[in-house]
């Protein structure tokens, strides 16, 4: 499959060009958020830096990137040549994962920058990542960002990772738990693979074993070691202080974490967001998952091994469900953005699924239990606990507080994850990027051509 990359690059690349021809050709006015943010970026193209629409809530990344680009290729701020921004990100993107993927594989990345790996594009054309490299949104330029991060504070680059984070918040504020990932998954992959020099004193142990064998109590043990090794891992987070400290003095100059309209973006504490992230990647990212050594019917037996293969699993998986249902029960959050707004795939799911029937949601429990599980079990063929558990735990502070259900925000979360699966085979890449090309064709061709009128176009 590796030998396959270039060429699936080069088709990556010209179909994307010829994507966004298509849809500056029917999409000629600013849609759903290009409205808010096409002014503001043609307000700074003319100088006018003091000019702030109160109702956009991100930092102006996007806005500098797009000068910063008009200045090298001398390009104009009309809607059509702002687009090229998230696009030509969006080309960038398989070079980054390429990187990314190698640093979980612990495999030597390729020589040539311009030489990606397969996996890479298909990773490059996931559908939320693909679909918003044609509008002028922050998606892909963020998500490209915080892996250049990622891949940097791999290679052991701290103050160019640093540095990467902090542009990678003015993309979205929320990135800094990102930057925070990217050094602690650095240094995960340090301590678990450090020796000792000849004739030097042993080297103190995290304890931190292989995630399939792993219980409870090794996770207590882990937590329990974790002091004995902070001396030897701190001077890498230096750097990241000063990223720290900046959001921090952003937060109490802004009064708070959200810039411009505060009153439709109130944190909320939102738990069953993070079922519905797992589900959502499980939905996505099936192709990875059933490619596991034995195929789905050994992953199936893992899962139903590790809910019910006991009496003790059993109680613990009833416990579990129960305090889930209490969590859908007193957390679920009706935002009034995904009640009006029905040109978003969401409003339906919404709908359709979620409030079908009041004991709907607590019928998905069991599922998000089992999805939990088969991520876990898949990506611990070659990781320890504490790898396992990273995404899960930096996640956690980025989608608790976000009341709505927005796919969105499932973006750069289900990159990191699938990324730590570092054992698909050739056919199972070639499955998901069949899958992942149905869903690209079929939502590209709802919002170029199913325009409903009196509604607008269908979008993610």
């Amino acid at each position: 499959m590796s030998s396959l990359g270039p060429t699936a690059y080069l088709a990556f690349c010209v179909s994307s060009v010829l994507v966004l021809k298509a849809v500056n050709e029917m999409v000629t006015e600013p849609y759903m958020d290009e409205p808010f943010h096409v002014p503001q970026v043609q307000a700074y193209c003319a100088g006018d830096y003091a000019y702030w629409d109160p109702k956009i809530t991100t930092p102006p990344g996007l806005y500098v990137l797009s000068l910063a680009l008009k200045r090298v290729f001398m390009l104009k701020c009309n809607l059509a040549m702002l687009r090229l921004t998230p696009l030509l990100t969006l080309l960038a993107l398989p070079l980054v994962l390429t990187r990314l993927l190698c640093f979980h594989k612990r495999e030597a990345a390729p020589r040539s920058l311009f030489a990606p790996t397969a996996e890479a594009v298909v990773l490059a054309a996931f559908p939320l990542a693909w679909f918003f490299g044609f509008l002028y949104y922050t998606e892909v330029p963020s998500l490209v960002s915080v892996a250049l991060t990622v891949v940097a504070a791999a290679q052991n680059q701290h103050a160019l990772a640093a540095l990467l984070g902090a542009v990678s918040c003015t993309f979205r504020q929320t990135n800094v738990i990102w930057v925070l990932y990217a050094y602690a998954a650095s240094q995960l992959m340090s301590l678990r693979f450090r020796r000792a020099a000849p004739g030097a004193a042993p080297v103190k142990r995290l304890h931190d074993p292989p995630a399939l064998v792993a219980t409870p109590v090794d996770l207590l043990k882990a937590i329990l070691s974790a002091p004995k090794v902070v001396p030897d891992i701190l001077p890498a987070f230096v750097p990241y202080t000063l990223v720290i400290a900046s959001f921090a003095a952003f937060v109490f100059w802004n009064g708070g974490i959200v810039l411009g309209d505060k009153s439709n973006h109130v944190p909320s504490f939102h738990i069953p967001q993070l079922y519905y992230f797992i589900g959502f990647s499980t939905l996505v990212g099936w192709p990875a998952l059933v490619s596991a050594p034995g195929g789905l019917q050994a992953l199936a037996q893992g899962v139903w091994q590790r809910m019910f293969g006991s009496k003790r699993n059993a109680a613990v998986t009833c416990l579990v469900s129960a305090v889930m249902a209490l969590t859908v029960y007193k957390f679920t959050i009706h935002h009034p953005f995904l009640l009006a707004d029905n040109r978003h795939y969401t409003f339906y799911v919404w709908r359709r699924v979620f409030r079908l029937h009041p004991v709907m949601p607590y019928l998905l429990i069991p599922g998000y239990i089992a999805c939990a599980w088969a991520w876990y079990l898949r990506i611990g063929h070659d990781q320890t606990l504490l790898q396992n558990l990273l995404v899960p735990l930096f996640v956690t502070p980025t989608l608790l507080p976000t009341p709505l259900l927005e796919p969105r925000y499932f973006l750069i979360p289900y990159v990191l994850l699938r990324a730590q699966v570092g054992d698909v085979p050739g056919w199972g890449v070639a499955l998901e990027g069949l899958w992942y090309a149905a869903i690209n064709a079929a939502t590209m061709w709802v919002f170029l051509y199913k325009e409903r009128e009196g509604v607008g176009r269908f979008m993610w």
